[in-house]
């Protein structure tokens, strides 16, 4: 069974929108490129799917926009080209290279695990909070920025019952951002 990964950017007081954190930079953006490329496929909701799409697909010239530092083509090659699913039931079809979910997300993403492979990426705010309540992700991964936003969307609002989690990995960064890796803990 294939696992599945949360990762997000997070602010020091659990604010999880996309523009409160520190600005992207060479390290993170490596660090990113290599945690979309360990995943067989991705799984977003509707509107990270947009989100994600507007800024990482390449243009149908086939040239990365003048605003793309050359440090950031790496993570825009490996998203644009990465197998995708999109949860929905108001889109009426995607591309890029993506598929559309619909029904029963449990199900559907539940059926995606049991599929051979390395690994499923989800992103975003909406239907993570969705999985984790489904007790389906089994890692969670938060680079925390050196930041306290004050405002904006917390991480897992509304979450359901609480979960525990213990640390495998961490890895600091120069800008004081930690990546943190947890797993659901045992239970007792």
């Amino acid at each position: 069974m294939r696992p599945l990964r949360y990762a997000i950017n997070v602010t020091l007081d659990g604010c999880c929108h996309h523009e409160a954190g520190l600005a992207p930079d060479e390290e993170s953006m490596h660090y990113w490129a290599e945690e979309v490329a360990r995943a067989d496929a991705l799984l977003f909701g509707r509107v990270t799917y947009g989100m994600m799409e507007s800024a990482w697909r390449r243009p149908i010239t086939g040239t990365w926009p003048d605003w793309m530092r050359e440090w950031e083509i790496p993570f825009a090659e490996t998203i644009d080209r990465a197998q995708k699913y999109v949860v929905s039931s108001t889109l009426d079809g995607v591309d890029w290279n993506a598929e559309l979910l619909r029904g029963d997300v449990g199900q559907a993403v539940q059926e995606l695990k049991q599929e051979p492979g390395e690994g499923l990426f989800v992103g975003g705010v909406t239907l993570p909070l969705a999985l984790a309540d489904l007790g389906l992700i089994d890692e969670y991964v938060f680079l925390v920025q050196p930041i306290i936003a004050g405002h904006g969307p917390t991480l897992l609002s509304g979450l359901r019952e609480r979960i525990q989690l213990e640390l495998v990995d961490r890895h600091d960064f120069r800008s004081g951002a930690a990546a943190l890796r947890y797993r659901p803990a045992p239970a007792a």
